[in-house]
């Protein structure tokens, strides 16, 4: 019987170290494993990337072939390294033809308009900058000391207005919607679609240049292919905030869960639209799986 108690008082023990052993490895395991998604996170938050994008169509002028184009948008005051050297310096090697800033080059919630202007300062220096709002600035009571300083660093601000660029001898249209939110809030009755057309169909009148289109607003597509845009670079999604394997993006401002034009490029018909996944965060203060993107676009004539 002692024996007996003994070989049991031993198996018990054994099987307690067995079990302890077995809890402290899945302890560790499960640290080790929050470990690499916190450093995943916090690199995939800083990490800067260059996305690469070509567009063709015979519609774009000979001259135009090979043409680049630098998208930046949804900065949202963010700065990746001092005075953003880090973003310029990126910008500097893509060697663009132009720099295109799709909106949110702040945030409403923590506004720096000085950091906004030295990074507009130096990207104006790197190539010609034009810029179209965002949401953000819908909401910043101090839009019209950002547009001004803008201006003075000689960014070219379009506010529902087109212009012809002009490069060896032919051109394109570039138009650049202001945000909805400027004079809509909301969009319960669907009054945005319907506004964004009329807009769009006046500015681009009975021109049949190769229209390339700033807009903040990606979820408008449709609009814009009934406009009859050729192009539309466009951010405010921010990837969907939360990428997902073989899923792509979690949630997008005005899109909702699982948004449809969250990131990349989207063909219907003749017009292509870019969804910058963009820079910064705003109300949700992390990514995940998505690290902060400026697109290289370019342009081949057929």
């Amino acid at each position: 019987m002692r024996s007996a108690a003994f070989l049991g008082a031993n198996v018990k023990n054994f099987l307690k170290k067995r079990l302890s052993k077995k809890a402290l490895i899945s302890v560790c395991t499960l640290i080790a494993v929050l470990l690499v998604l916190i450093i995943w996170t916090i690199w995939g938050n800083t990490a800067l990337m260059v996305s690469t994008v070509t567009v063709s169509s015979n519609r774009i002028p000979a001259a135009f072939n090979g043409f680049l184009i630098a998208q930046v948008s949804d900065l949202h005051n963010a700065v990746f390294g001092e005075n953003n050297a880090e973003l310029l310096q990126i910008l500097s090697e893509c060697k663009p033809n132009i720099i295109v800033v799709t909106g949110d080059l702040v945030d409403a919630e923590h506004t720096d308009i000085d950091v906004a202007l030295d990074f507009a300062k130096e990207a104006a220096q790197i190539a010609g900058t034009y810029y179209v709002t965002g949401n953000h600035e819908g909401s910043l009571s101090q839009y019209d000391e950002l547009k001004t300083g803008l201006e003075s660093m000689g960014v070219v601000v379009l506010e529902d207005a087109s212009m012809q660029l002009e490069y060896n001898g032919e051109k394109v249209t570039l138009i650049g919607l202001s945000d909805p939110s400027f004079t809509l809030k909301g969009n319960m009755l669907g009054e945005v679609p319907a506004m964004v057309d009329t807009k769009l169909r006046g500015l681009i009148g009975d021109k049949d240049d190769y229209t390339i289109l700033l807009s903040h607003r990606p979820e408008l597509f449709e609009t814009y292919v009934n406009c009859g845009v050729d192009l539309v670079l466009s951010g405010h999604a921010h990837g969907g905030q939360f990428r997902l394997p073989f899923i792509g993006g979690l949630v997008a401002p005005n899109q909702g869960l699982f948004p449809k034009y969250d990131a990349g490029l989207y063909t219907k018909g003749d017009t292509n639209m870019i969804v910058c996944r963009g820079l910064g965060n705003s109300i949700i203060p992390i990514r995940f799986n998505n690290r902060p993107e400026i697109v290289l676009l370019e342009l081949i004539a057929e």
